[in-house]
């Protein structure tokens, strides 16, 4: 893809995924214009101090607010999805919130993607939209799944869209690193359960397969990167050898293990090198599945816990180590 005339938009672009987009995409694709679309007016001026480049736009908006997207979606070619609310607890105690950020918003992205005549739209998903237990999940999963539909309202030759769902991505806001480094002052860290695992990317890698991603999106898939797991203990081995660790038990809406690829889903999804994609399994995809990858084995799923590339101490913290010279 030729991105040096593209105009590419980036919803909650002052998080830290936004930041590392913006940061690549002026280093190595070179559109001819960035937008960042977000709420917080501080945090775009920050931004703004290190991003100040001739292509470089800001909007203050919030994506509940439809008008207001349709007004920054003017001219552009690329959006990528990226607001939401994630913090699990925040979401459980204000579900309405979540629902008209998360469901909603995605709802209005694409009314004004349709309405603006955007060429690609792709969404940042999480694992925890896979067989949720908790309303940040949920919300998740109808997020994926109005961008899926949303094929079926463009015409052909119109907008398109699709997700990207991964795992934890370590150095952002939200992760348990920060916790880990926090607590170690005092000499205690607390853990849920010594078994837990999950899926771990790094802000780098997921900002370099949503490029790749959008650069070969057909429209409706779910891309899945092929990522290592760890397991909790060791990241705590990496970040606090020396601690005292105090088991809390597994809080609520929270699990053992994460899913990628349920067993249900994996029935349409594809294989390839570095990725599962997830093929919508309706009537209007028509792409040659064969272009995509190989089909899975029956009752195939990707799991945190039966993942075959695992991080051990060292690996954890080589990358603990690299996020914290990235400054996110």
């Amino acid at each position: 893809m030729d991105w040096s005339n593209k105009s590419v938009l980036i919803t909650g672009g002052t998080g830290s995924f936004g930041k590392k987009f913006v940061e690549q995409m002026l280093k190595e694709q070179k559109p001819r214009r960035v937008i960042v679309f977000s709420r917080d007016e501080l945090k775009q001026h920050e931004m703004r101090q290190v991003y100040n480049d001739e292509p470089m736009r800001y909007f203050i908006g919030d994506v509940r607010d439809l008008d207001r997207l349709r007004r920054a979606f003017d001219g552009v070619d690329i959006v990528v999805h990226a607001a939401a609310l994630k913090q699990v607890p925040a979401c459980e105690y204000n579900p309405i919130e979540a629902i008209m950020t998360n469901i909603m918003g995605a709802r209005n992205v694409i009314e004004a993607a349709l309405d603006r005549g955007v060429q690609r739209v792709l969404a940042l998903s999480t694992d925890k939209a896979v067989n949720p237990i908790n309303l940040y999940g949920a919300t998740k999963l109808a997020a994926e799944k109005l961008f899926v539909h949303a094929n079926a309202y463009s015409r052909k030759g119109g907008t398109i869209f699709s997700n990207v769902r991964y795992g934890n991505v370590i150095g952002s806001r939200g992760s348990v690193i920060p916790l880990f480094k926090e607590q170690r002052k005092n000499g205690k860290i607390t853990v849920t359960d010594e078994h837990m695992t999950r899926f771990w990317i790094t802000l780098d890698q997921g900002v370099r397969f949503v490029v790749s991603c959008i650069e070969t999106m057909y429209g409706g898939e779910v891309f899945v990167p092929k990522i290592p797991s760890m397991n909790i203990m060791d990241l705590a081995k990496a970040i606090a050898p020396e601690c005292e660790i105090a088991y809390t038990g597994i809080r609520p809406g929270e699990k053992l293990h994460e899913v990628l690829v349920s067993v249900d889903e994996s029935r349409h999804t594809r294989e390839a090198a570095d990725r599962f994609v997830v093929i919508p399994n309706h009537e209007w995809w028509t792409t040659d599945l064969d272009l995509i990858g190989k089909a899975l084995l029956p009752d195939f799923s990707y799991t945190s816990d039966n993942n075959p590339h695992w991080l051990n101490v060292e690996d954890l913290i080589r990358m603990v180590d690299t996020a914290d010279e990235s400054g996110y």
